[in-house]
């Protein structure tokens, strides 16, 4: 999550991507305006949830601001969850490798101030390998490192940010290190524009990176707000939305059709906050979206935004439902 304010795999994936796949041609049709629906009672989708057995084990795991908590590494040792992401505070993360090895890690170094799509994107993208190296090789516990947070270049400069992080891979790849590749926030990038990524994508899987993005609900105290509504030009689909399964147009109408299926972290799954929710309906909507998500066989994981929270991340601190959720993620082994 970004704010102005301050600064802010288990399964074995290997996709098999032609060399210098064309960017499909994307034929859009008309706007379909859908008819206005109360969105589903939560206990009534947990309800009808199908036998985790037949999806496989919980792919829930937490977002880290700072380890500030032991409840915090309490919930990896109980849950062994299927990935965790560190912000800024990394060290802790050699403990999640020590104490659950089959977790993915994620981490991403809090410098947002570099984000200024100034120069040439392959210069600028060493650059910020450069300067972020010595951070990268004290931190061997993480299996994949994020560049920007949350960037939105939009269509005049998506293909500069694709130059951008395909330099970004190749750098760190020459340092023996792999890339979290993307970072887009929830509700964006358009259709159109993600198929800009493209060349990114394809480098990406060149190099055994992945993509992350952000999703969730930043606004409503539901993870189903705009749930089942259309992209613009497209039609609806009952399971995707525009904050919630965004990635889903993505994959669907662009990577699968290219043949070019690189594996999926959402890294932030944001929550409105706890002036908009309750523990319980947060709970039961992480538990839809875990189990709705085992569907796609590309999804590592999500991490829940976030534990350890400070300053003005406080409203958006988990720390108090961890024992829930360790609860949650053991029931579904």
């Amino acid at each position: 999550m970004f704010r102005q304010a301050g600064p802010t795999l288990t399964p074995s994936i290997t996709p098999t991507v032609p060399r210098s796949t064309p960017i499909p041609t994307i034929t859009a049709t008309p706007t379909i305006t859908p008819t206005e629906t109360p969105f589903p009672n939560i206990a009534t989708i947990i309800a009808g949830l199908p036998p985790s057995t037949e999806l496989g084990p919980s792919k829930l795991g937490v977002h880290v601001v700072q380890n500030n908590d032991p409840a915090i590494m309490q919930f990896v040792r109980q849950s062994q969850p299927a990935v965790m992401k560190g912000v800024g505070d990394l060290g802790f993360l050699a403990e999640v490798r020590a104490e659950s090895p089959r977790t993915i890690i994620v981490g991403r170094i809090d410098d947002i101030f570099i984000q200024n799509y100034i120069g040439t994107p392959e210069e600028a993208a060493r650059e910020y390998v450069n300067k972020h190296l010595d951070t990268y090789r004290a931190n061997p516990a993480i299996d994949y490192w994020e560049g920007w947070n949350e960037p939105d270049p939009g269509p005049g400069l998506m293909g500069w940010y694709a130059r951008f992080e395909q330099e970004r891979i190749k750098a760190m790849a020459e340092h023996g290190l792999k890339s979290a590749i993307g970072g887009f926030p929830p509700g964006v990038p358009e259709i159109e524009e993600f198929a800009m990524f493209l060349p990114a994508i394809e480098t990406g899987i060149q190099h055994g990176a992945i993509l992350t993005l952000h999703e969730g609900d930043i606004s409503e105290g539901n993870l189903l707000f705009l749930y089942g509504a259309p992209l613009p030009g497209y039609p609806a689909y009952a399971d995707r939305g525009l904050m919630s399964f965004r990635y889903r147009w993505f994959y669907r109408e662009i990577l699968e059709p290219a043949n070019m299926i690189i594996p999926l972290v959402v890294s932030e799954l944001e929550f409105a906050g706890w002036d908009s929710t309750s523990e319980e309906a947060l709970i039961g909507q992480l538990a839809w979206y875990d189990v709705e998500a085992r569907k796609d066989g590309y999804f590592i994981g999500f991490t829940v935004f976030t534990a350890g929270a400070i300053n003005q991340w406080i409203e958006f601190n988990v720390n108090q439902i961890l024992p829930e959720l360790t609860t949650y993620v053991q029931s579904q082994q």
